[in-house]
């Protein structure tokens, strides 16, 4: 029996499974359907969903349209910039263009946010004059997303001068500005564009308000956040329980536990956001117990936990560094599912690598099914940080192998691995290589292999890099050529005085300075070196016992497990 164009088109709508898709593709393919564009588009809108459809399965069907329209471009574009392959986007982009396609206002907004995902400036640049030359630089939508871009590459001085020239500006181009503000950490810019918006006449809505409250917490500044919650209040957003997540981190981040807490206990409708917040809250003030008390209150009230969740649990063991506890959220994962998403299990390897157990944590990445650089480098620098610094180069070396390009974190990772097992010519081989691979050593990078040299005692050759690098070193920099001098008394003594000059100084310098001068029997050196740090009123480091965080009977975490 022949089916309708119309019953082609409801079969479709009505789909559930890629299954059930490819017996409808199948079907159209016998027919004339296969070549209509609206039947055509359905199928693409299928694949495209990020729950139930398959972007891979979506290009391939993609590719054998001849003549694709502008819509369907829009469509792909659209699917891989929501998707963590934005480059993609930017690939089809071009290729639009390249076929004699023209963007429209829905092209370049998906777009934009490509560019926003890899913070690439140029490119963003390169788009806005392809923006203009289409006549849809006054377009709210166009002009709001390349403000957005523009802030997302740190370019805030661009994203001004497109708010600027906007001859109208909705609430979302106001948030927007807002929100690249808050991003920045200029909480005053911020500040001053929510009172212009109000003289505007445009109220803020929820969103605007929870990138506000997100900068008052970045900047620990609890004034202006209790001013955010008074026009919060104002607006009658009170009950938002995006925004009483956003109040709960701004209190705790700003030293306030217990006001969080009363935030939280009034909060009326408690999704996973207001729960996540609080959890997150004592995670970060390092209350271990109610961590996981929360935990079981959230699940007892019904609310199911979300990846949100899952992570915050996840930082909370690496930050304790217990492995009993690790192996208990481990076992809630498994029996959840979560364990199957990449980012949890990479979180979850670095628990048991924080926790001492490197083949755990090796176990937990070999069964990743996909390694993107971030796991890669979490592994590299498990095993680094245990000793394992030819291990960890031989996966340095196996990610590169598999396509995967390092990034900067990565580099510091094996530099820092070689640090550890004291493999100075690889380190060198690692820090001369970076710029083969588009990266230039940061700070972070020499501090790396001037703590490798300092280690194995060659300690001018330390000395002559520092006074090569392309930027002023920091105190870091200093404290490990000076970790590296007790055995070397002579370098120790004369480097010594070259850090004292440098200002402030805080206790873990002193410390490197008295053991430098302990090492050379000169007591009467440290002793004054630890007067002087009490009448700078400097406290010593006090040393934490990992026997401090063990666990009571009554916060065993089997009891996440039920």
């Amino acid at each position: 029996m022949v089916k309708s164009r119309e019953t082609i088109i409801s079969l479709l709508e009505s789909c559930r499974s890629m299954r059930e898709l490819k017996q409808i593709q199948g079907y159209m393919t016998i027919t004339a359907l296969a070549k209509e564009i609206i039947p055509l588009s359905r199928l693409l809108d299928f694949c495209t969903n990020p729950i139930s459809g398959d972007l891979n399965y979506a290009l391939s069907l993609f590719l054998r349209i001849d003549q694709p329209t502008v819509f369907i471009w829009n469509s792909m574009i659209k699917a891989f910039s929501a998707s963590a392959r934005p480059a993609e986007a930017i690939a089809l982009y071009r290729d639009m263009q390249s076929k004699g396609h023209k963007p429209d206002n829905f092209t370049f907004p998906f777009v934009l946010r490509s560019c926003a995902a890899i913070s690439n400036r140029r490119l963003c640049g390169c788009v806005h004059s392809c923006v203009a030359r289409s006549g849809y630089a006054s377009d709210i939508y166009v002009a709001t997303s390349l403000i957005s871009g523009y802030a997302a590459c740190g370019d805030l001085e661009s994203a001004e001068e497109v708010f600027e020239e906007m001859p109208r500006r909705n609430v979302v181009s106001w948030t927007a500005m807002v929100t690249g503000y808050a991003g920045a950490g200029r909480l005053s810019d911020a500040a001053r564009l929510l009172r212009e918006m109000g003289v505007a006449g445009v109220e803020p809505n929820e969103l605007t308000m929870a990138s506000f409250l997100a900068a008052c917490a970045q900047a620990r500044d609890l004034s202006m956040g209790r001013c955010a919650v008074g026009r919060v209040l104002r607006l009658g957003l009170g009950s938002n329980p995006a925004l009483a997540a956003a109040v709960i981190s701004m209190y705790a981040r700003g030293g306030s536990l217990s006001t969080s807490r009363k935030v939280f206990d009034i909060t009326p409708q408690r999704s996973a956001g207001p729960w996540n917040a609080m959890i997150s809250a004592y995670s970060l003030c390092k209350s271990w117990s109610q961590v996981m008390k929360l935990f079981r209150e959230m699940r007892a009230h019904g609310v199911a936990p979300d990846k949100v969740t899952v992570l915050t649990l996840l930082r909370t063991c690496a930050q304790r560094g217990e492995l009993e506890f690790g192996e208990a959220v481990h076992a809630y994962l498994e029996k959840t599912g979560y364990d199957q998403e990449t980012q949890v299990k990479t979180s979850l390897s670095q628990v048991y690598a924080k926790a001492g157990d490197a083949g755990g944590a090796l176990r937990v990445f070999q069964s990743l099914r996909k390694k993107d650089v971030v796991a890669w480098t979490g592994m590299i620098s498990g095993l680094g940080s245990h000793g394992r610094g030819e291990e960890a180069m031989v996966l340095f070396e196996k990610m590169m192998e598999e396509g995967v390009p390092p990034d900067d974190v990565a580099f510091v990772a094996v530099l820092s691995a070689c640090s550890h097992s004291g493999l100075v010519e690889d380190g060198r081989r690692y820090f001369d290589a970076m710029n083969s691979h588009g990266i230039s050593p940061s700070l972070q990078h020499y501090g790396c292999l001037v703590d490798l040299l300092s280690r194995a005692g060659r300690i001018k050759e330390a000395e002559k890099l520092v006074e090569s690098m392309p930027s002023k070193p920091n105190i870091a920099i200093w404290s490990a050529i000076l970790s590296g001098c007790r055995n070397h008394d002579e370098d120790g003594q004369r480097l010594g005085r070259r850090v004292a000059e440098l200002s402030p100084l805080g206790s873990g310098i002193y410390a490197l300075l008295s053991h430098v001068h302990a090492a050379g029997g000169r007591w009467d050196t440290v002793h004054s070196l630890w007067d002087l740090m009490k009448q700078k009123k400097i406290e010593k480091l006090v040393a934490v016992s990992r026997n401090s965080w063990r666990l009571k009977p009554a916060e065993s975490p089997r009891l996440i497990t039920g």
